[in-house]
C-alpha cells in the first residue's frame, strides 16, 4: 500500500484497491468490539490501551522501516505525531472506555457513527473539501440505521446524570477521533510517510496513556488468561497495525468524508458476529436498520457523476 496523490476538493470514483481497503477496515474493526469485550476485567482500561499500542507501535515502525520509509523527523513533524497520538491513540480510546461505564454499548456505537458526519464537517472547515449532499444523507441514514439496530438496548434508557456524562465522554471521544483524521490528512499532505507517522503517533499515545495511568495509581498488570491475551494480540496486530495502516491509507486516497462512513459499518459487523458468538436475535427494527445502513453505504461509496 502506498499513499497516492493529495486529496482534492472533488471526489473521484473508487478504484478496486479502495474497495479492498474499505472492506478490510470495516471487517477488522467491526470484529474488534468482541476482542474489546475480553479486555474488560481486572486490568484497568488505560493500562490495556498501553499494552495494546506498546505492542503495535514497534511493529508498525518495523514495517515502515521494511518499506524503506524514513524514521527520523524534525520538531514540526514530531509535534504533529504527538498531536495525532493524543487525539486517536490515547484520548479517543480512554474516553470511550470510561463512557462505557455509564451507557450501553449500543449508544456508544450510535455516537461513534456520528464520526461520519464529523469528518465531513471538519474536512470542509479545515481543508475546504466540498460537502456532498449525498454523503451527508448517507451518514444520516447510517446513524439512524445503527439506532434502529440497537433500539431494544436503548428502549429503557433514562437521561440521568450518569447517562449524560457517558454521552459527553463518548461525543468528546468521537470529536477526538475526527480531529485525529484531520491530523493524518495533514501529515499525508506534507508528504510524511504514512506508516512511520502511525508508528511514532502510537508511541506518543502510549507515553501519554502511561502517564495518565501512573497519575491514577493504576497497576501495570496483565491478565494471564487466553481470552485477555488473545484479545490483546488481535487488537494490537490486526486492530492496530493492520487496521490503522489500511484506514489512514484509505483516508488519503478517498478523503475523510467517505472513509469516515466505515465507522457506521462497524456495529453492523459486530452484530453479525454477535449472531453467531452470542446468539443475538434480529428484530424487524434491526433488519430495517441494517437496510438503512446499507442504503447509506451505497450513497456514500457510489461513484460521483461527472
Amino acid at each position: 500500500m502506498s499513499v497516492t496523490r493529495k486529496p482534492s476538493g472533488r471526489p473521484r470514483g473508487f478504484a478496486p484497491l479502495d474497495y479492498l481497503l474499505y472492506a478490510v477496515t470495516v471487517l477488522v474493526w467491526g470484529l474488534s468490539w468482541i476482542a474489546l469485550h475480553y479486555q474488560v476485567g481486572e486490568v484497568a482500561p488505560e493500562v490495556s490501551i498501553v499494552w495494546r499500542f506498546a505492542i503495535a507501535a514497534p511493529l508498525m515502525l518495523a514495517f515502515a522501516a521494511g518499506r524503506g520509509e524514513r524514521l527520523v523527523f524534525g520538531l514540526e513533524a514530531n509535534v504533529l505525531f504527538a498531536a495525532l497520538g493524543a487525539a486517536i491513540f490515547s484520548t479517543n480510546y480512554a474516553l470511550f472506555y470510561y463512557a462505557g461505564l455509564y451507557i450501553a454499548s449500543g449508544l456508544l456505537s450510535i455516537v461513534f457513527s456520528l464520526a461520519a458526519i464529523g469528518n465531513v464537517a471538519l474536512a470542509s472547515l479545515i481543508f475546504g473539501t466540498r460537502i456532498e449532499g449525498r454523503v451527508l444523507i448517507g451518514a444520516a441514514f447510517g446513524a439512524l440505521g445503527v439506532a434502529l439496530m440497537f433500539y431494544p438496548e436503548l428502549g429503557g434508557l433514562r437521561l440521568d446524570g450518569g447517562v449524560l456524562l457517558g454521552l459527553v465522554l463518548s461525543l468528546t471521544g468521537t470529536v477526538s477521533f475526527c480531529v485525529g483524521n484531520m491530523l493524518s490528512l495533514a501529515a499525508q499532505r506534507r508528504g510524511l510517510p504514512i506508516f512511520a507517522t502511525i508508528g511514532w503517533s502510537m508511541l506518543y499515545g502510549v507515553a501519554l496513556m502511561a502517564l495518565f495511568a501512573g497519575l491514577r495509581g493504576d497497576r501495570f498488570t496483565v491478565e494471564w488468561s487466553a481470552t485477555y491475551l488473545g484479545g490483546l494480540v488481535y487488537l494490537s496486530v490486526l486492530g492496530s497495525v493492520l487496521a490503522f495502516g489500511v484506514y489512514f491509507t484509505l483516508l488519503g486516497r478517498i478523503g475523510a468524508a467517505r472513509a469516515g462512513y466505515s465507522t457506521v459499518m462497524y456495529p453492523v459487523i459486530a452484530l453479525i458476529a454477535s449472531t453467531f458468538a452470542e446468539n443475538y436475535r434480529w428484530s424487524v427494527l434491526a433488519v430495517v436498520g441494517l437496510a438503512a445502513v446499507l442504503a447509506g453505504n451505497l450513497l456514500v461509496l457510489r461513484t460521483p457523476k461527472r
